[in-house]
């Protein structure tokens, strides 16, 4: 029961902040070529630490 306590505050809070920041983002003027080059990098990043176990 405790655990249920803990647990369901944090996923409320999450879900608002998840909330605020969709919508904060469906106002904003966001260069989504610029954030798709970022992530881009990073899962190549990742993907090439995967594939050649270096890094």
């Amino acid at each position: 029961m405790i655990r249920f306590v803990i647990i369901l505050p944090l996923i409320v809070v999450t879900w608002l902040l998840l909330v605020k920041i969709i919508s904060d983002l469906k106002k904003a003027n966001i260069d989504w070529t610029g954030v798709a080059t970022f992530v881009g990098f990073i899962v190549l990043a990742f993907w090439l630490r995967h594939v050649t176990g270096m890094g």
